[in-house]
């Protein structure tokens, strides 16, 4: 059998990848991304979107604070690299989808090439018309492209596409459902074909399309995507899906599916933040406030040099990690047991978050050599600021509960007295602790006294 152009992958497509953070894992704790907000239009209707709240391209990052012409976004790039030497990628994402208004989208990209060219440049869309750009698409060097694919079956596409427009036509139902897959698919195999490298993602829908999603992995996988990101249902406000009363996934249904995908050969990617459509900085460590377009110079300099030599610094950190790891692979005793860590972090690989301030906690398993992250579950904060608790802290706090009473240690940088109570009568040990996030959990399940009397499971 002939191999998937995703199992060829040449050592230029690994070198590329090393440096996105959203394809490698390792990447997404040292390197930043860049989401350019240019493209307010969209062709198609998702039953989880709302247009009042923007179109939903890849999970939720239709929120954006404003949306920039493609001069705006030039002189903002600029201003980021400038300041941000860890800025390794700058992708269109929305908050509609970028080929909706291909020009204004390829005119942002033609100048951000220009004038910051050691970043690599990413494209997520809808797919429905990407087969008509893929020239263009390698003409600008884009090596990355995100895709969303829900489906692949029309009957399950209807459920979630109610309509798409083309060439000013509007389709509906299932014919609708119909053009939307056999573009993204056709898309995808063109894209492949000329070697640039695909993430296709999925939203995880309850009853729509839960049970069909390996289908779709299994596709996508054989037209050369390079990665399939599973995310969880998000519902926007006024959406066709909150009237329905429909409900995210739990995080063990999501978990147990992309294991499920991961067996068939799939790289799955599972560090997924569902960004935001004008996110900047590290992934779980968005800065996009802090780099407003009003206190950006009018021309900023950038120091290409000093960029180049501190993300090398950072591929070396890289890869002293992976080589640290290969070698605790090789003294894993056959049969050990696995503890499962929840962590509280606001990004930078580093425990250093307030339980009561965490909206997300990263999920390891561990065996006291390895540590292999799990996903991102993602919560409502137990407390908003320093003081200011929810109202119903108790239901917020029960709920949290339920969400992580699967893992045996979780660390953050500190707890109230209460969550420390609820989370130790569910077998959660919650530990303080500050510093690198693969360091701490491989300090804290030094603790074993404490897991002899609990049961504990692999996986």
């Amino acid at each position: 059998m002939k191999p998937s152009p995703s199992s060829c992958m040449s050592n230029e497509a690994e070198e590329e990848l090393s440096r996105h953070p959203c394809y490698s894992e390792e990447a997404h704790r040292f390197f930043a991304r860049m989401h350019i907000p240019v493209a307010p239009a969209c062709n198609i209707q998702c039953n989880y979107c709302n247009r009042k709240f923007d179109c939903v391209n890849e999970s939720r990052p239709g929120v954006v604070s404003e949306v920039l012409t493609p001069e705006q976004a030039e002189r903002k790039v600029k201003g980021v690299a400038a300041q941000l030497m860890q800025l390794s990628v700058v992708g269109v994402a929305g908050p509609g989808d970028p080929l909706a208004d291909p020009e204004r989208t390829f005119d942002t990209f033609e100048r951000v090439k220009q004038h910051v060219p050691d970043v690599a440049l990413c494209l997520s869309t809808n797919g429905l018309t990407v087969y008509r750009h893929v020239d263009e698409i390698v003409r600008l060097g884009i090596r990355h492209v995100t895709i969303t694919i829900n489906a692949i079956d029309p009957d399950v596409g209807r459920e979630i596409y109610p309509w798409v427009v083309d060439e000013g036509v509007r389709y509906e139902g299932r014919e609708a459902a119909e053009l939307l897959i056999s573009r993204q698919l056709l898309g995808l195999e063109l894209l492949a074909k000329q070697g640039i490298l695909v993430k296709v993602n999925s939203i995880m829908i309850p009853g729509v399309n839960d049970h069909h999603l390996p289908a779709v992995s299994k596709r996508v996988k054989e037209l050369g995507a390079t990665l399939h990101n599973v995310t969880p249902l998000i519902i926007a406000p006024g959406s066709q899906y909150e009237k329905d009363g429909r409900k995210a996934p739990r995080p063990k249904e999501l978990n147990n599916l992309q294991e499920l995908l991961g067996r068939d050969g799939m790289k799955v990617m599972r560090h997924c933040r569902q960004c935001r459509a004008d996110a900047i900085g590290l992934l779980g460590q968005d800065r996009n406030q802090d780099f407003g377009l009003d206190t950006m110079e009018a021309d900023p300099v950038i120091n290409h040099e000093a960029r180049e030599l501190f993300q090398v610094d950072l591929d070396t950190k890289i890869r002293q990690r992976v080589t640290a790891k290969q070698a605790r692979l090789g003294s894993i005793e056959a049969g050990a047991q696995t503890i499962r860590v929840a962590v509280a972090t606001r990004g930078g690989d580093k425990v250093n978050q307030h339980f009561g301030h965490a909206t997300e906690f990263m999920i390891y398993d561990t065996d006291g050599a390895e540590v292999k992250l799990l996903g991102v579950r993602k919560i409502q904060a137990y407390c908003h600021g320093t003081a200011d608790c929810n109202g119903d802290k108790d239901a917020t706090l029960q709920e949290i509960v339920s969400i992580l009473k699967d893992c045996r240690i979780l660390l953050c940088s500190g707890i109230g007295d209460a969550p420390r109570a609820s989370l130790n009568k569910v077998g959660v040990l919650p530990l303080v602790r500050k510093g690198d996030v693969q360091e701490a959990i491989l300090e804290s399940v030094k603790y074993s006294s404490y897991f002899e009397n609990i049961n504990i499971s692999k996986g």
